[in-house]
């Protein structure tokens, strides 16, 4: 808005004042001291090179840069786009993970595939996009949180300010006549502010009690926690961001597959799977063993969540630094040995098998491992007889026989051979044998749960048709030509898989995340917040009190807190008798508490 002087001209630049002279003009006429002196925007478009002004230079980019990337705005940014690029690492298979379910995932989807390769999609959490946002975020929140808090540590060593000059103008405010001394009422009040937990620092020697004055008033301010809980958070934050990238590069993490009766040793050869971190060392697996003596599984037999575990542990008896000792493994309840943790993660049923040759030679007895492929535990396998087999006329081949188990059949002619229970009850399995070579030797990874048969024949009985078999326990299958057999044996055993981790940013990252919850719990609850009391000596003899608060925030509880304190204060400077019964309030009664919506930064003038 632009005001008008005596002779006509106005403030705004380029108007004309009653001569016809512009402002340009004028400072022209004026020389420098009316350059200075006027407020018409100078054109120094001429002077600078190029169009677009003064450039910041190269100094000036980074500062610019610095102050964009470390300001909250970005940093909220950046952790969204760290949580939206976290997604794809949860809906698409990780190499890292399962690399199996990644591949076939690849399989599956010709057409997406490239897409993802490119994109890293299939390795989120080590691709070059997750990491630069993963370090961005981490500088940022470093250079928010450091220049904070030094200006928190400023604010803690800072007196609490002064009490404007007009209190009747802040948001809360109340006043009352009494007949106590301003000094006994200046004292008081401190010893209550003091005593309600706020800060009121010494201001000068001749302060009454070492109260700080500010225009014969007590300054107090409380809530620092606030700040301190929103620096907690954000220091929370960072120690989470450690201890993540802490848990990626030194973890380490395997499967183990173990029947009722074997053992594992935490070697590298052990493992049926094992992956760790960049800077995880072999040396560094903890050096104990253990086996696992049984599995005990019960399941509800009837309602609506009929085969539901009721009980699902194994009993392992496990040895380390030469001293052994029992333990029971359950779901969420895992084996602690040292920095390691065993978990149990899978179950199923693992028959035992004998096979022979035509002469009646065993060549192959033991338990074989079957995958469940529903929660009934319907499985399936390959039996593999990989050495020590010779045909009728001496010829060194192999066997191998798919597999299909259910430990509950629902008998002959009552549907598809799928298990009706998960629990022992009528176990049948299903062979179909193959002989020939298993290309277990070809130098190609193969899955031990399936047959590759691009070598194999399957057998055939007499009459042509393809060799399969249903078969009960203790039942025997016989193979065509004297070419063998293979006995189902009455015995069948439990296996349990267990998964062997080592997180070394665990217990970091939940103490980051209790302090995140502690620290934004006190930003968000604690209201920062001051209050000034003064106390002077009226022109007819009596002290006028009064008492005014101002908070960060709007709040309806500091107009409550600090009529609680005027309360309080009463005991000590009561209402003069002769108040006005309507302005003063009576002693047992809160003094009138008016809101006045001024904005803060007025009242503080």
């Amino acid at each position: 808005m632009s005001t008008t002087d005596t002779s006509g001209t106005t403030d705004t630049s380029g108007t004309t004042d009653t001569s016809g002279t512009t402002d340009t003009e004028q400072q022209e006429n004026l020389g420098e001291a009316g350059a200075q002196l006027s407020t018409a925007p100078i054109d120094d478009r001429a002077e600078t090179p190029g169009i677009g002004g003064p450039t910041l230079g190269v100094i000036g980019w980074i500062r610019w840069f610095w102050r964009q990337l470390t300001s909250m705005r970005v940093a909220l940014i950046l952790l969204f786009m760290l949580s939206l690029g976290a997604v794809p690492g949860s809906l698409i298979p990780q190499t890292s993970v399962d690399e199996l379910k990644a591949q076939a995932f690849k399989d599956a989807h010709k057409t997406l595939t490239p897409l993802y390769e490119k994109l890293q999609f299939f390795d989120v959490y080590s691709s070059v996009w997750f990491s630069a946002i993963y370090i961005l975020l981490f500088v940022s929140l470093i250079g928010c949180i450091v220049p904070r808090s030094w200006q928190f540590v400023g604010q803690l060593r800072s007196r609490p300010p002064g009490a404007p000059k007009r209190l009747d103008r802040l948001p809360a405010y109340t006043t009352w006549r009494t007949e106590a001394e301003p000094e006994q009422v200046r004292a008081a009040a401190l010893t209550l502010l003091k005593g309600r937990r706020f800060r009121a620092l010494p201001h000068s020697l001749e302060d009454v009690g070492g109260a700080p004055m500010a225009g014969n008033a007590i300054a107090a301010e409380k809530g620092y926690l606030r700040e301190a809980g929103n620096l907690a958070f954000h220091v929370a934050l960072i120690v989470m961001l450690v201890a993540f990238a802490w848990g990626q590069l030194f973890k380490s993490e395997g499967g183990k597959l173990i029947v009722e009766g074997d053992g594992f040793s935490n070697t590298l050869t052990q493992y049926d799977d094992f992956k760790s971190g960049s800077q995880f060392g072999i040396d560094e697996l903890e050096p104990f063993s253990f086996k696992l003596d049984a599995f005990d599984g019960t399941y509800e037999k009837n309602g609506p969540q009929r085969g539901t575990p009721r009980t699902f542990e194994a009993k392992v008896s496990y040895s380390q630094g030469g001293t052994d000792r029992k333990a029971v493994i359950r779901v969420n309840e895992p084996l602690k040995v040292g920095d390691s943790k065993v978990y149990l993660i899978a179950h199923g049923y693992a028959p035992v098998v004998t096979v022979k040759d035509g002469h009646g030679k065993v060549v192959f007895h033991g338990a074989v491992p079957l995958l469940p492929i529903d929660n009934n535990i319907t499985s399936t396998g390959a039996i593999k007889v990989m050495d020590g087999y010779r045909d009728k006329n001496g010829k060194k081949e192999q066997l191998g026989f798919q597999a299909f188990f259910v430990p509950t059949f629902a008998g002959a002619g009552k549907g598809t051979m799928f298990s009706q229970f998960p629990a022992l009850e009528f176990p049948v399995m299903a062979l179909t044998g193959f002989h020939g070579d298993l290309r277990v030797n070809s130098g190609l990874p193969q899955n031990v749960y399936q047959l590759d048969k691009s070598k194999m024949k399957q057998f055939m009985d007499t009459s042509g048709n393809k060799l399969a078999q249903r078969m009960l326990p203790g039942e025997t299958m016989t193979l065509p030509d004297g070419a063998g057999s293979i006995t189902f044996e009455k015995d069948v055993k439990e296996w349990a898989s267990f998964q062997i981790s080592q997180q070394p940013g665990n217990g970091l990252a939940l103490a980051g995340a209790i302090a995140a919850i502690a620290g934004l719990t006190g930003s968000l609850f604690i209201q920062r917040r001051r209050v000034w009391v003064r106390a002077v000596r009226g022109e007819d003899g009596v002290t006028v009190v009064e008492m005014a608060g101002l908070g960060r925030s709007e709040s309806a509880k500091l107009p409550e807190e600090l009529g609680d304190l005027a309360v309080a204060l009463t005991a000590d400077a009561p209402p003069a008798p002769d108040a006005d019964p309507e302005a003063v309030p009576a002693e047992a009664a809160p003094p009138a508490v008016s809101e006045d919506p001024a904005p803060s930064g007025e009242a503080d003038k």
